[in-house]
Order: structure tokens, then C-alpha cells, then sequence
């Protein structure tokens, strides 16, 4: 069965790559010591709400830093937590930041973000490379992968890659082929997919029947599914979320996630709530399932990925 996963990245650092929503929550001043003590909050939730997957990365600010303190002291063995390398945010919680994170693939930047991310063992269970792309060439470096294929006998921890971009499929299939020492290196790989972006649909088969674990992350596509001004070409998409949404007596959210969960049936499906209402909200996704004629209706709503992918690119840090 899928299940609902929660992704920390939102909840890391004060401003996440997303369609802007007015809350007015951004007029006051950031406050570093409450922002993390509502994190820490939202994991505990998150906890007791039956989330058993968190994931997180050295560039999300202070996620894992807050992972680390909510799981000091606790004694629970059910949980799985990931976490991610290449990524270094350098925003400094600063609402005007020009630059928030700097992406870098190298053996040193491995070495360096791992001796941060173990301090989660031994609750650390997979190990992933950030948005590994091809024009990344991490890939193709060997010293890299035969150090993440060091960590996983080290460790017992699994290895995974996630995936963005608009050759995300390329870097999949890509991945499935790579060996260290005659051994696949990779177990999980977490690719994004959504109602608009379901470029990857065709090769899920492929990548289970590799017995590498599926996870699902930008479900909501950084707010797209939600109706909105700026997209007057997803107007019928907005129609056909909306009215599905009436009918389950759920969000749009729930829809959105619900499909993730139904038409590629992943392991886990990350929610990337920020509070407890919009965790709430998502879950209602675990409180029904969508017909096949439903799911083929929303499969019609898939776009080109360079469509998809320069869209998410013009989208602000908010």
C-alpha cells in the first residue's frame, strides 16, 4: 500500500519554491527559535497522525537539525527517515535573499554534508543524491558512487537519487544501469510526479520490477493544482480537480495526492505541509480512491515536461 510521507522541506527554512499566497504570516519577523519549535511540533504531529516517513536534506535550512532533536530520546522503531546530499542552502533565513540554495555534486561536498546526516542514524535509513540530473554528471562519477556504495555496506542504509527537470526519465533510466563492484548501487529513487508532470508514468514498472522503492514527491506541483489566475490554461483542469473534490468531500490537495497514489501505486507520496491544517488536509487523501475512469480522465491532463519544467522555474522562493 502507498502511504503518505512527509517532506521537510518547508519546514526547514522559512520560504520554499511555491505559488504565492498571502497569509500574513509573512509581515511579521522571522523568529529562528519559534520557527523551529513549530517544525518540531508539525513532526510530532505528523507522528501521531500515522506518518511513519520523513524525508529531509542538508540543504533544507535546519530540517535535519529538527529531525535530529524530535528523535533524541524518543524509543520508536517504526519509522524510516531519508535524507539528501549536494544541495547547501545559503539564504541565512533572509526573506530577501537573492540566492537561497547552491547545488554541488562532489566527492568533498559528500564527505562533508554526510558527517552532518549520520547524526540521524539510526533512525537514517536512505541515503539520496538531490536531484540528480544528467547535466549534473554526478552520474557518471565514480568516485561519488563508490562512496555511496561504501556508506551502504558501512551503514546497512539504502541509496537513492531524487530526480527534477525535464529529462528526469533520462536520469532514471540511467540510474538502473549503474553498478559498483557488480552490485546495483541504487534501492529508492524519488522522482516528481503530478497531475501535469507524469512524464515518468511508463517506466515505473520498470523501476519496481528493479526492486528500487518508488517515492513521490511535488504531488501538488508547487501549488499549480490549485485555481489560479496567473493559468488560464489549466482552467479545465481546475473544473475537473474541483468537481472531483466535491464529490469525495476533500481539497483539491487530496485529490492531487490521491492520484499520485492510484495510478502508479509508489511506496510513498510526500506531503509537503508547512502547519498542521495543511497536514490535516492531506491526509484526507487516505480517505477514499479514485475510479479508473476518474484517473483516466486526470492521466489526459499530462503536459510536456519542458512545458512543465520551465513553468516551475519562473516560480519565486516564497
Amino acid at each position: 500500500m502507498t502511504t503518505i510521507g512527509l517532506g521537510t522541506a518547508a519546514i526547514g527554512r522559512p520560504q520554499y519554491i511555491n505559488i504565492k499566497q498571502k497569509t500574513g504570516a509573512e509581515d511579521e519577523p522571522f523568529q529562528l527559535s519559534q520557527f523551529k519549535q513549530q517544525g518540531i511540533a508539525l513532526l510530532e504531529t505528523a507522528y501521531q497522525s500515522g506518518i511513519r516517513y520523513f524525508d529531509t536534506a542538508a540543504g533544507y535550512g535546519i530540517a535535519e537539525e529538527m529531525l535530529t532533536d524530535w528523535l533524541s530520546g524518543k524509543q520508536i522503531s517504526d519509522i524510516t527517515v531519508a535524507t539528501k546530499w549536494g544541495y547547501t542552502y545559503v539564504a541565512g533565513f533572509d526573506p530577501n535573499a537573492k540566492v537561497h540554495e547552491i547545488k554541488e555534486h562532489s566527492l568533498k561536498k559528500l564527505n562533508a554534508q554526510w558527517e552532518h546526516s549520520k547524526k540521524l542514524l539510526p533512525y537514517l535509513s536512505v541515503y539520496q543524491i538531490h536531484s540528480a540530473t544528467l547535466e549534473s554528471g554526478v552520474l557518471d562519477n565514480m568516485e561519488v558512487l563508490s562512496r555511496l556504495a561504501e556508506l551502504k555496506n558501512e551503514y546497512q542504509i539504502k541509496i537513492g537519487l531524487t530526480t527534477s527537470g525535464s529529462r528526469q526519465k533520462e536520469a532514471l533510466l540511467k540510474a538502473l544501469d549503474i553498478e559498483v563492484d557488480g552490485k546495483p548501487l541504487f534501492d529508492a529513487c524519488q522522482l516528481t510526479y503530478n497531475v501535469y508532470e507524469q512524464s515518468i508514468y511508463d517506466i515505473v514498472a520498470k523501476i519496481k520490477k528493479a526492486n528500487i522503492k518508488v517515492i513521490v514527491k511535488e504531488a501538488l506541483a508547487n501549488g499549480r493544482v490549485f485555481a489560479n489566475k496567473k493559468y488560464p490554461h489549466y482552467l479545465p483542469h481546475y473544473t475537473l480537480l474541483y468537481e472531483l473534490a466535491e464529490k469525495y468531500n476533500t481539497g483539491v490537495d487530496a485529490v492531487a495526492i490521491r492520484y499520485c497514489m492510484d495510478s502508479i501505486q509508489p511506496n510513498v507520496v510526500l506531503s509537503g505541509a508547512y502547519n498542521e491544517e495543511t497536514l490535516m488536509q492531506n491526509l484526507e487523501a487516505l480517505n477514499f480512491k479514485l475510479e479508473p475512469e476518474e484517473l483516466e480522465d486526470i492521466r489526459t491532463m499530462n503536459i510536456m515536461p519542458e512545458f512543465y519544467w520551465n513553468e516551475r522555474t519562473a516560480l519565486t522562493y516564497n
